[in-house]
């Protein structure tokens, strides 16, 4: 952006989170890669809409008058330094969205809006540290995200916003979510802890129990020095034992709002894209569809506009070769093509033979006559009916396998369950964190009727890392993700997505609810009739488990 002035009062500060808005791209959306070379394209692509919808359509209530995209820059930050195990669960990003981070900032640029980023801070710090710049500069601030980690900066002046539901989060939703007000969040994030992130917290004490705690008693020091008031037990006990953690725990769950930032906030006032840097990107992208829509918008001529340089890194993947395509965890989503012909390449070698084809087509024609019956699927709520469904796998060599969550980031996703299917009918849900009525939607009370999560990955583990076992999945790798995060390396492994790639290339879609319909004669259950949709929609974990084990041991079965 060529333009600069300070904030005003009156003014409007936007704060992409950049970070949330990569991942939401890379899973929410089937593969892509650029016709030309194979190189992964899809997130880019992904972001590239996002950014150009929140430009053209935002409907927060006024345009920006200030915006940029706030981005993560290094994997060790000073929270490393107070404790050096933050985050260090997490998996290293998939080998084909590596290379996608350097486009997705470069794609930023080409839209005229900075690319913010700083060594030793993560970009919720940046944003911490804008947003209150913002207030005290008498500006509002809209920090672009769903978040719950940026909560705690909600107060009057700065909101979040939602752009899959086109909504503003401000302290009502904090209130009714948290159960706390934004001022709290940081107390009851220290007290609950985040396994995502590594934050240890206070064993035994959810988002729920936290709340209840602090509306007694009023903040996390009071609590934990009038900890031995505590009439339970184990609860007072651990909140003695663990009370240095639990202030460790704050430390790194609050956000730096003075973070010396290297980019003064008045560099970010909204500049509209240059035709020829934007299209030039795009272009180079080979975004050949995008690439006329916004060629449309600016007036220009696209043919006249050459591609411009772009900077590639990490691709091709460390050890030579193109990696084999990926698959997102949007399972249910058709291919997205640039143009007839451009889906993902997949290794030749896994073209199947003429008689495995025959063999395709027959147990197609067996599957027709095979109708889907949800009562005979079965909720699986104790040890010994999951031992028998997993005795039934190893002695066949093979099931079909899925997994539930609360995101589409497989980076901070929980894993809500797991269904499988042996056979044509024979599918059953594994549900392992279902919160109870009243918990909240962050709530940590769990329904009753579920195995204790890590005590059905034991079990499960040795049947999913069998080597004699296919794992069968529809766009499979998001689930491998998951399962990573919990410890469990999946294998082998076989991709309806993928297989389908092969059989009939990109002429048709090959979605879940597709391929169901074309090979099955039935349409699946739609997500949205189980979890509701828009204002309305609820994370997986709060869908019942009756109605969420016919969602998702059709999954299963399906596939």
């Amino acid at each position: 952006m060529s333009k600069s002035h300070s904030l005003q009062p009156g003014d409007h500060l936007y704060l992409i989170d950049g970070s949330g808005y990569i991942f939401r791209a890379y899973h929410a959306l089937p593969p892509l890669t650029r016709k030309s070379d194979g190189l992964p394209v899809g997130a880019v692509q992904g972001f590239c809409n996002m950014l150009w919808k929140l430009l053209k359509e935002t409907n927060a209530g006024h345009k920006p008058t200030h915006l940029a995209a706030i981005f993560d820059k290094s994997s060790k930050t000073f929270r490393n330094d107070i404790f050096p195990a933050y985050k260090a669960h997490r998996p290293e990003p998939p080998a084909d969205l590596r290379p996608q981070f350097g486009l997705i900032k470069q794609a930023t640029r080409a839209f005229n809006v900075p690319a913010i980023e700083q060594d030793n801070y993560e970009a919720d710090d940046l944003i911490a540290t804008y947003a209150r710049q913002a207030v005290e500069a008498g500006a509002t601030c809209r920090i672009v995200s769903s978040d719950k980690d940026l909560m705690q900066l909600i107060r009057p002046g700065v909101a979040l916003y939602d752009t899959m539901k086109d909504r503003e989060v401000g302290e009502a939703e904090v209130q009714e979510k948290f159960g706390v007000t934004p001022d709290k969040v940081i107390d009851v994030q220290s007290l609950a802890g985040d396994s995502v992130d590594n934050v240890p917290g206070v064993p035994g004490i959810g988002v729920k129990t936290a709340a209840q705690l602090l509306a007694e008693y009023g903040d996390l020091e009071t609590l934990l020095q009038r900890a031995s008031e505590i009439k339970q037990q184990k609860r007072r006990e651990n909140l003695i034992q663990f009370a240095e953690q639990a202030r460790i725990s704050k430390r790194l769950v609050t956000l730096d709002d003075h973070v010396p930032v290297e980019h003064d906030v008045g560099s970010f006032a909204v500049d509209s894209p240059r035709a020829a840097q934007l299209i030039g990107f795009l272009k180079a992208l080979e975004f050949s569809s995008f690439t006329k829509k916004v060629a449309g918008e600016l007036d220009a001529d696209a043919g006249s506009i050459e591609p411009i340089p772009v900077t590639i890194s990490h691709w091709p993947p460390e050890g030579g070769g193109e990696a084999a395509p990926s698959v997102s965890q949007a399972q249910r989503q058709p291919e997205r093509t640039e143009g007839k012909g451009s889906a993902p390449a997949v290794p030749s070698a896994d073209t199947p033979s003429a008689v495995e084809s025959e063999r395709a087509a027959r147990a197609e024609a067996t599957l027709r006559t095979v109708p889907f019956h949800h009562a005979d699927y079965e909720t699986v709520s104790d040890a010994e009916s999951l031992e028998r469904w997993i005795a039934t796998a190893l002695g066949q060599g093979y099931l079909a396998v899925d997994t539930e969550t609360t995101s589409l980031d497989s980076m901070r996703a929980d894993l809500v369950g797991v269904s499988m299917a042996t056979a044509p009918g024979k599918a059953c849900y594994i549900p392992l964190g279902h919160k109870g009525d009243g918990g909240g939607l962050f709530g940590s009370d769990l329904a009753e009727g579920q195995i204790d999560r890590d005590k059905a990955l034991r079990l499960l583990q040795p049947l999913l890392e069998d080597a004699g076992v296919l794992k069968i999945g529809q766009n499979i790798k998001y689930d491998l993700e998951v399962l990573t995060r919990h410890g469990v390396k999946v294998t082998p492994i076989d991709d309806t997505m993928l297989i389908s790639y092969v059989l009939e290339s990109g002429d048709v879609g090959h979605g879940m609810d597709e391929l169901s319909q074309r090979h099955l004669d039935h349409k699946p259950i739609a997500f949205k009739d189980v979890a509701g949709s828009g204002k309305s929609a609820v994370t997986f974990d709060r869908v019942p488990i009756d109605r969420a084990m016919r969602y998702a041991a059709e999954d299963a079965d399906v596939t």
